[in-house]
């Protein structure tokens, strides 16, 4: 691996950072001053950069951490809570950040949760919903829903379920304990814990092996792991992939160049695989 890493700005943000270097891309919550808590303005501005990864054919990775060595996201910024949700500029209540988990779902390149610090209540279920977390070993993880009038029912719940189990699952959420790196760990709800000074270069290391491995074999399995627990949609996203590999097919094209060329298919020259 280069022993410098120069990451270069995609689009410039108020509230994050979008990077890029070598086919990699990093979405930084850049709000330290109330530890990378994000408010509906910060979660546009990622749906935004999400977005621009699953277009962009250069990007074959997406990194999602926070500023600072102290703070990976401490869930919604409760200065901006307000009746039914979090209060925009336009003073509309919203929950957005539940738009954002469903688009790393749907991003169909691997996404990685780089935890530097406290990983709290939506900022827990941020990485959670990432493919995979890689944590430092100053990093806290921790729900804190029903501390603050919240729980989080979803991917928070379900998905953490299949993650750390059933028990595991309902004494976070009812106690709100904080669980150290290694606890985290052993429990399965993360991949790796490493030095704070490591972080970042053990990180790109992990990019950089799946940057080896198949883009369609990545962007399949995926589908398929999401799909048992995203119901029809999770379903449509799989079978939505499923079709672009058989547009990638000469037996595929053969109906399409038939049809325009005003003559019936031949599909008998293609082979009935068992």
């Amino acid at each position: 691996m280069d022993s410098t890493i120069n990451w270069i700005s995609i689009k410039k943000y108020e509230d994050i950072l979008f990077l890029f270097w070598k086919g990699i891309s990093k979405i930084e919550i850049n709000r330290p001053e109330c530890h990378n808590a994000f408010r509906v303005e910060t979660v546009k501005e990622m749906i935004d950069a999400i977005d621009i990864c699953h277009e962009r054919k250069d990007i074959d990775v997406l990194i999602i951490t926070g500023s600072g060595n102290k703070s990976f996201c401490s869930g919604g910024d409760q200065k901006t809570r307000k009746g039914a949700g979090y209060l925009g500029k336009d003073g509309i209540p919203r929950l957005n950040i539940l738009d954002f988990y469903k688009k790393i779902r749907e991003l169909p390149k691997p996404v990685i949760a780089m935890v530097n610090g406290f990983a709290v209540g939506g900022g827990h279920v941020l990485h959670v919903v990432c493919d995979l977390t890689i944590a430092s070993d100053n990093a806290i993880f921790s729900q804190v829903g029903p501390k603050v009038g919240s729980f989080d029912g979803g991917f928070g719940s379900s998905y953490l379920a299949r993650h750390i189990g059933q028990k595991r699952t309902r004494e976070m959420w009812f106690l709100c304990k904080k669980y150290s790196a290694e606890e985290a760990f052993k429990m399965g709800l993360i991949n790796k814990v490493v030095p704070l000074e490591d972080l970042e270069k053990i990180t790109i290391e992990w990019c950089q092996t799946i940057q080896k491995r198949s883009p369609m074999s990545l962007r399949m399995i995926k589908r398929c792991l999401n799909a048992e627990l995203d119901g029809q949609h999770g379903l449509m996203q799989l079978a939505g992939d499923a079709t672009l590999m058989f547009y990638l097919t000469e037996e595929s094209k053969e109906g399409k160049d038939a049809f325009l060329e005003k003559r019936n298919p031949n599909f008998k020259k293609f082979p009935r695989f068992l």
